[in-house]
Parts: C-alpha cells; structure tokens; sequence
C-alpha cells in the first residue's frame, strides 16, 4: 500500500508536532520536503494558501492542520489513542493543547528570532534551495524568513514585553521540571494530545534551535530529556493516571496559561462577536480580528487576535459542556484552583469550523 506522505520542513513548529505523533503512531509515512517548487506545484493547488505540514493519505486526500491529522490517523489505525479515555483528562489535555498551539508560540517565537535570527535564515535557505551552497542557501533563506521575523513585534513581543517572555518561559521550565520529576508524561506514563502539542513549540523552536536549545538543557534538562524521548518514541506505550486524574503538578502550568492567555482569549472572543454581526457564513475568517492587550510576568504588551485560539479552545468547551455532574464537580474545582472560573460560563461568540481548510463561522 502506499505509505503516507507528510509534507514538512525540518524548522516547522507543527510539522515537528504531526511528526513526532505519526513516528509514536507507528504510521508507514514518508516525509517530503517542503521546497518552493513543492509548494508550487502541489501544496497551494490542494490547499489554497501556503502552509505545512500537509499529509496525504494513501487515497490521495490532502489533510492540513495538526489536529486534523491526529484526529484521521485515530480514526484509521487502531492500538494506543492518544486521547485520555477520562472526561477530566480529555478537558485538560484539550486545555494544554491551546495553551501549546496557541500561546507557547510566544516564546517559541521570541527565541527564534531574537536569539537563532541568523542560524535559522540558514535552516530556512536550506529548505528554499536544497542543493546550493552555504551563502547561497542562507541568502535564499533570508528572503524567505524575513516575513516570519516581520511578524515577531505584532505576535507582542517588543522590547518593553522581552523580560517577561523570558521570565515567564523560564518560570514554566521549572514548573514542567518539577511536574517531570514525578511522571515521564503530562498525564501518566504515555504520551496523550497535549504531550504532541507541547512538544511542537518546545522541539522544533526552543530545543533544535542552537541558543535556545542552550538554555533549556542547562536550566532544564528534565525537559529537554522528555523532548528527546518524545523524538525518539520511547518509552511511550505505559499507562495514563488511573480513575481519571490529573496531575497536581500541573496546576502552575494550568494557571500560567490561564493568567496570561485567558484574556486575550476574552477579547479575541468579543472582538468575534462585533465581527460576526456584519459577516455570511460563508466568509473566510481573517487571521486576525484585531489586536489584544496581555500581560506577562508583569510587562504589558499586545497581540494580534486570533481566531483560531478561539477554535482550539472551542474544543476544550466541547469536552467541558458533555461531562456529568460529578466529573464537572472535579473540573469546576480545578479551574478555580488556577485563575480559569472565567471558562465555566465562557460562550464563544459564534461556532467556528474549518471548510476548505480555512477557518469560518459555522
């Protein structure tokens, strides 16, 4: 049979996310660089705007967006899911994937531009013009990433917000250290959803990168010994935590994002809501509805508003509203125990839904 075909560079946030997930899946896949020409000829054809990582099935159908993947690849194969069986598990490791996805890109971000600006024009050039020569690929490289370093200031990452990005990320390093201390994983001994979409930020931006990577093997390398092992695949086929628990040890973590993400989410989510009252269905959502305000160990910035934050948690509200009485006794316990009472009423404004891998108003 035809294997897979994952469409990814090396560099790439989610690629290093759908990758890690199918190589721990025992998926059959090849990986195909992501050259111009590639992007060209296959990738904008099928989906209609440049992005990756992009899988192919063996029936030829193209899937785009690292949730979507997983979400097909469990539906297909059978064995270990990668989703917690427990209601409890389900909303937390939702939760953690927005906080993955959707704010660990800030410091992802930070590091790569502000710390890796030169080494990953090469990496990028490496991608752009394979077969060329050091100056050649890092020029090439150069063009193409200055797009990417255009966008660091409005992602809120300035000067007055820098220390606390890095105070922030250097706090949480200490946090998922202490919580590795007692599991191998976020929730037990195996790897679910939200491990994939932790390793996404923390692999492919805040460990290969050369001087980020620096800093997380010497301040933590319990965390930079669980990357490798989420690389490798080992170590992955035990057990979750019995009786639907959650780690204590992730509460810091929990409240962290809650406390920093938890308000850009609020006026992403009223800023869809003035949006949506002049929009058709049928509208591409843009990828930003404005601009946020976010506070981060104590410096103030902002960040654009994205909807697709909005779109991952809608996942997480899912899960929160079909819980029974008991486990939303359990659930409701944890969120006032981290800053997020918020998400017990929290509606969003308007369902979102991807069609023709794009994101619109249900």
């Amino acid at each position: 049979m035809t294997p897979y075909t994952l469409y990814a560079v090396p560099a790439s946030l989610f690629s290093g996310k759908a990758r890690a997930y199918l190589n721990w899946k025992g998926v059959t896949f090849d990986e195909v660089q992501t050259t111009p020409d590639v992007m060209r000829s296959i990738l904008l054809p099928a989906i209609g705007w440049p992005v990756i990582p992009v899988m192919k099935t063996p029936q030829g159908d193209m899937i785009q967006d690292t949730a979507d993947i997983i979400a097909h690849i469990e539906s297909e194969f059978t064995g270990t899911p990668v989703m917690p069986e427990g209601p409890l598990q389900q909303f937390v490791s939702e939760l953690l994937h927005t906080h993955a996805d959707q704010w660990l890109t800030l410091p992802a971000m930070h590091y790569r531009w502000n710390h890796n600006e030169d080494w990953t024009y090469s990496e990028f050039g490496k991608a752009a013009l394979p077969g060329g020569d050091e100056q050649a690929q890092y020029e090439a490289g150069k063009r193409r990433g200055q797009m990417f370093r255009g966008m660091v200031p409005m992602l809120g990452i300035t000067d007055e917000t820098i220390p606390g990005i890095e105070a922030s990320y250097l706090a949480f390093l200490d946090e998922f250290s202490a919580h590795l201390e007692i599991y191998p994983y976020l929730l037990g001994h195996r790897p679910s959803l939200a491990d994939f979409a932790f390793y996404g930020p923390l692999y492919a931006h805040l460990y290969r990168d050369p001087a980020s990577g620096k800093i997380m093997k010497s301040h933590a390398p319990k965390v930079a010994d669980w990357v490798e092992r989420m690389r490798d695949g080992e170590e992955g086929y035990g057990e979750l935590l019995s009786d639907d628990q959650v780690p204590e040890t992730l509460l810091p973590i929990l409240k962290r994002h809650f406390e920093e993400h938890l308000p850009v989410l609020e006026q992403t989510n009223t800023l869809l809501n003035t949006y949506a009252e002049n929009a058709k269905p049928e509208d591409d959502l843009p990828r930003a509805l404005g601009m946020a305000n976010f506070t981060v160990d104590g410096c103030k910035g902002q960040t654009i508003a994205r909807p697709f934050s909005l779109f991952r948690l809608q996942r997480a509200l899912d899960v929160y509203a079909g819980i029974d009485d008991s486990v939303r006794f359990k659930a409701d316990s944890l969120l006032n125990t981290t800053q997020g009472t918020y998400l017990k009423d929290l509606k969003i404004a308007h369902r979102l839904e991807r069609r023709n891998y794009k994101l619109v108003l249900a």
